[in-house]
């Protein structure tokens, strides 16, 4: 990830972090605590007792080299475990524990959610940690912890008590969370509904490697005000898809279409929760804005506009209701509701690899491109006019989802029939 954080002081990105992990509710009002070891070997933490939903950065406490305790506020009780990791790893340098829900589910039935569920996630978290029971706060708990982390982990799951990563600043710390939880998530969601599968270290080996060839650069990018509009749409969406747990930092392409077959598109390594106006690449005529890297998904956008004159904005992004399907291969009926089918009317499948340009079986992504469509463990693509309305698309898209892994506990789904179809096509869609 390209790194945003250099001359933010660390109060303020811790600040800026928990209020991230609060608002996607992967941590409660007492829980949780995160903290950041800067240059001079002082640490810098959440305080214990505090309102993680209304911390401001007054209230984080600054524990000196020497122990001096600086701030109004007591550290975090679970300070001794921090300290245990900066001391057992000199790479890292910020550290979170939260009690995500999923993750817990993880915790309490002791085992550890496998990443290869989805194609990158292995790459963001590296092999995962687990951490025996001690009690909460004390130097024991600090040791088990400890001798994982000493181990090369990044994640670690803690036996009855959550989650705890680190990372080699306060961002690469949160990816890894954000990922880790994300996987958690769409195992428990695909398990309501089929039986996960998981990738092979070979697949994803093969999902690295295939990354597209560098387009090369524009010589004279010119921005029209249409273009810098679009920009700005942009960053609304992918913030908007972050806060509604629809997209998350490590993974999400966005573009939308300029004149002819030339577009904006979201860029690789940067964290789409700190997406600007400047970060968005623009691509024409086959090269790109000059010393900016897009998208690894750049070619398979440039794909769909080729070919499908009417797709105007694409989003891909991992959703875990939506992948829930995508990792046990159930299909997603989304005669749900009038909604769901007037909108998306079939959400297709395709198999994971076919989205690798090496392969030459990309066609069936990208020839008459559906509304939406899902690629096994690893994305789903929705496709629209406007980019607000693809966002609408995938909303729905989700929600049906979500309806459906919800209502799996209740009995077999009655879908709409087809004499309501088409009722529903004649009236909407002729």
């Amino acid at each position: 990830m390209q790194k945003k954080t250099n001359f933010i002081h660390p109060r303020d990105q811790i600040i800026k972090i928990i209020s991230r992990i609060y608002k996607r509710k992967m941590t409660t009002t007492s829980g949780g605590n995160i903290s950041i070891i800067d240059e001079n070997g002082d640490i810098w933490v959440t305080p214990s007792a505090i309102d993680k939903g209304s911390l401001r950065a007054v209230d984080i406490i600054c524990v000196k080299k020497d122990g001096t305790i600086v701030g109004d506020h007591k550290p975090s009780s679970e300070f001794p475990f921090h300290k245990a990791i900066y001391d057992s790893r000199p790479d890292i340098k910020s550290v979170i524990h939260a009690h995500p829900p999923a993750l817990v589910s993880f915790s309490i039935v002791h085992t550890k959610p496998n990443t290869n569920i989805i194609s990158q996630a292995k790459h963001i978290c590296g092999p995962i940690g687990y951490a025996k029971y001690e009690l909460p706060g004390s130097e024991l708990l600090g040791d088990v912890i400890s001798e994982e982390f000493k181990k090369g982990y990044k994640a670690i799951i803690m036996e009855n008590h959550g989650t705890v990563l680190g990372g080699s600043d306060m961002i690469d710390a949160y990816v890894c969370f954000e990922a880790l939880e994300f996987c958690a998530k769409t195992i428990l969601y695909g398990s309501q509904i089929g039986k996960p599968n998981y990738l092979m270290d070979e697949q994803i080996d093969q999902f690295e490697a295939q990354a597209t060839d560098m387009l090369p650069e524009m010589e004279i990018t010119e921005h029209s005000s249409d273009e810098k509009e679009k920009r700005l749409e942009i960053c609304t969406i992918v913030q908007r898809s972050c806060q509604q747990g629809l997209m998350i930092g490590s993974y999400g392409t966005v573009s939308v279409r300029l004149q002819e077959n030339n577009f904006l598109i979201t860029p690789t390594d940067v964290d789409r929760w700190d997406l600007t106006l400047e970060d968005i690449v623009q691509i024409k005529g086959g090269k790109r804005e000059a010393s900016k890297t897009p998208s690894r998904a750049t070619w398979i956008h440039q794909e769909i506009y080729n070919r499908n004159p009417e797709i105007n904005s694409i989003i891909m992004t991992q959703s875990p209701y939506l992948m829930a399907f995508g990792v046990t291969g159930s299909h997603l009926n989304v005669r749900t509701i009038p909604e769901s089918w007037i909108f998306l009317q079939d959400i297709k499948t395709v198999e994971y690899g076919m989205h690798f340009k090496k392969n030459n079986n990309y066609s069936k992504i990208v020839d008459n491109t559906p509304t939406a469509l899902i690629i096994e463990n690893d994305s789903v693509i929705i496709t629209g006019d406007k980019l607000l309305q693809t966002f609408d698309y995938l909303e729905v898209a989700e929600f049906s989802a979500k309806s459906i892994v919800l209502g799996s506990s209740l009995g077999e789904m009655v879908p709409i029939s087809d004499e309501q179809v088409e009722e529903l096509r004649v009236k909407f869609l002729t």
